[in-house]
């Protein structure tokens, strides 16, 4: 210990005394926090809001009804010898013309559109992913031939190129993975167009240039520095991918182009057209897969509303500078009282 003084001193067994320990001080001020380590930044996370709230109940019971709900009501294509018959206590959505069940029809067919969408979902967020991401971070010749690659795409419609390629493809061979193909090859510039302009903003900060500049692998680069900082991103792109391919698959059936070996929501549609369900006024045939596509389209946009508050944080402002109005305007109106 050095003595300067009656009040000052210097001491250098500080560290070894549980006394002078780092600790909240006697005012009550607390020490700052650690700082987190480096790879571990912590991501955002859409604010549970009643729009966000009634989105999951939609999604998560029409999943649930798409996976559970065909082991209850069995063979969707057993013949009941009933005919065109409506709702009833045995068959609750009533029959089709050929006497099936279509409650057991609804049950097979929105799970067959929830792969379809689950499998698009998937393959088009990749495919964006690998053009968009990885195609910025290398930059030079390969980002152009990118992002040529993803303009060409973008100005060809999508919906009479995905006509086309489903009419060239014979029937017996249009199965889930072949109208997923489809509709994912077709769905992925723009979002890919969107992660570019991300990963060049993201790719010019000082962590990655740091990381790069160390010699890690672009791989790890982008999967540990860039890609978290996508994720918000990668999810509402994922969620309107998915919107999309339902929609999509369920345009294609109605045309007669869809999958051939499997039933959708968008194969029922069809079936109810040629039946002359909407003449013989049998609605209990057409509205129930459309309500469905209608309900968990809506379910799935809500969930993207809300994620968008995470990607642009003006809105997440907006939305709490009305909730402070709102509050303030209740205030007054009780001080008035």
């Amino acid at each position: 210990m050095t003595d300067l003084g009656p009040d000052v001193r210097l001491t250098s067994d500080a560290p070894d005394r549980p006394d002078r320990l780092p600790g909240p001080d006697p005012a009550g001020a607390t020490s700052p926090p650690a700082p987190r380590a480096r790879g571990t930044r912590r991501l955002p996370l859409p604010a549970m809001t009643p729009w966000l709230a009634a989105g999951l109940v939609l999604v998560g019971g029409i999943v649930l009804f798409g996976v559970v709900a065909p082991f209850l009501t069995g063979d969707p294509d057993t013949i009941r010898n009933l005919g065109l018959t409506g709702p009833s206590g045995d068959h609750w959505l009533g029959t089709t013309q050929t006497g099936q069940d279509v409650l057991a029809q609804l049950a097979i067919a929105t799970r067959g559109s929830l792969e379809i969408g689950a499998l698009v979902g998937v393959l088009a967020t990749v495919l964006s992913a690998f053009f968009g991401i990885y195609g910025a971070y290398l930059g030079g010749a390969a980002d152009e031939t990118f992002s040529l690659l993803s303009n060409v795409f973008l100005v060809i419609p999508g919906l009479p190129l995905v006509i086309v390629i489903s009419g060239f493809v014979p029937p017996e061979s249009r199965g889930l993975w072949t109208i997923a193909l489809v509709l994912a090859l077709t769905s992925w510039a723009a979002s890919a167009r969107v992660l570019r302009a991300q990963t060049l903003s993201v790719r010019s900060r000082d962590y990655v240039s740091a990381s790069r500049l160390s010699g890690e692998r672009p791989w790890r680069v982008i999967g540990v520095e860039i890609l978290p900082n996508l994720l918000p991103v990668l999810a509402s792109q994922f969620v309107y991918a998915v919107i999309a391919a339902i929609l999509g698959e369920a345009g294609l059936s109605f045309l007669g182009l869809g999958a051939s070996n499997s039933s959708t929501l968008g194969t029922m549609l069809y079936f109810a057209q040629n039946g002359f369900a909407l003449p013989r006024g049998a609605w209990w045939w057409f509205v129930p897969p459309g309500l469905m596509i209608a309900l968990f389209g809506m379910g799935l946009s809500l969930i993207n509303f809300s994620i968008d508050e995470v990607i642009n944080p003006k809105l997440k402002n907006v939305r709490t500078a009305r909730r402070r109005a709102r509050r303030v305007q209740r205030a007054l109106r009780k001080a008035d009282q």
